[in-house]
């Protein structure tokens, strides 16, 4: 058996401010297994992007354990096994697509790609953008935009990618569209995805697992196996199946408001 990419027990994370005590995160436990893909779904507040910053490495837990790819958070970052996309793509402007692709190179203290690791370009046209390697920020769409986000966090191969709603922005059919090309970059990457999303059909769509998060404080309301084909496009969505998916997660999200 391997080790889970992400194996998080008893985690509870807490604010404090001169005022009083804000409990964001408490007792959460869950694993990811490598090469999974699980979905974060929850309303707004319920700790889902604290949670991946915990995974990141950029919030230290309060109490609880966690491993990250056999590691501590810290452990996996500074072995850059980690790729992390934000809700905004976060692009510079006056940096090409190839170049914005380039920037970790520039800025970790690493100015080489590990052996057999795929190139800035070769990122670009995994993610659909060949052919825009030169064009700048503001002569691409906004799910262009994110392609280029999602190269530049695939670049140097991390084994875990974590994304805190990447696509929240971006107008439905664009949004249908990149999901179904993040599953392509998944089962090509092979990487483990964690996944931030408030929308029950793309944490469905999208996920093997999704961890269904309930508010006030951020807590585990119910973890689901979603048993769907691997090979699967938008028309599942209309399949029996999925819809019976999708009413179980917002029977769980109901509940976790009471």
């Amino acid at each position: 058996m391997h080790a889970p990419a992400v194996d998080c027990h008893g985690v509870s994370v807490r604010f404090l401010s001169e005022r009083r005590t804000v409990t964001a995160l408490e007792d959460v436990s869950f694993s990811v297994q490598p090469g999974g893909f699980t979905s974060l779904l929850g309303p707004s507040g319920c700790g889902k992007s604290t949670l991946l910053r915990v995974v990141a490495d950029l919030i230290a837990p309060s109490e609880g354990q966690i491993s990250v790819l056999g590691l501590s958070p810290e452990e996996a970052r500074k072995d850059r096994s980690l790729g992390f996309v934000f809700q905004d793509a976060a692009l510079l402007p006056w940096r090409t697509a190839l170049q914005n692709v380039e920037l970790p190179l520039e800025v970790g203290g690493r100015r080489s790609l590990p052996t057999g690791a795929a190139t800035p370009r070769e990122l670009l046209a995994l993610v659909g953008l060949a052919g825009w390697e030169n064009s700048y920020p503001h002569e691409l769409s906004g799910g262009m935009r994110q392609r280029v986000a999602i190269a530049r966090a695939l670049l140097g191969g991390p084994r875990l990618l974590l994304m805190d709603e990447p696509f929240g922005a971006l107008d439905e059919i664009t949004r249908d569209r990149l999901n179904e090309e993040l599953r392509r970059i998944w089962a090509e990457t092979g990487a483990t995805i964690l996944f931030v999303t408030h929308s029950v059909y793309e944490a469905v769509f999208l996920a093997d697992q999704v961890l269904v998060l309930a508010a006030n404080p951020g807590r585990v309301a119910a973890v689901e196996t979603i048993d769907l084909p691997r090979d699967r496009d938008l028309l599942i969505r209309d399949t029996a199946a999925f819809v019976a998916i999708a009413a179980r997660m917002r029977t769980h999200l109901g509940k976790g408001t009471h």
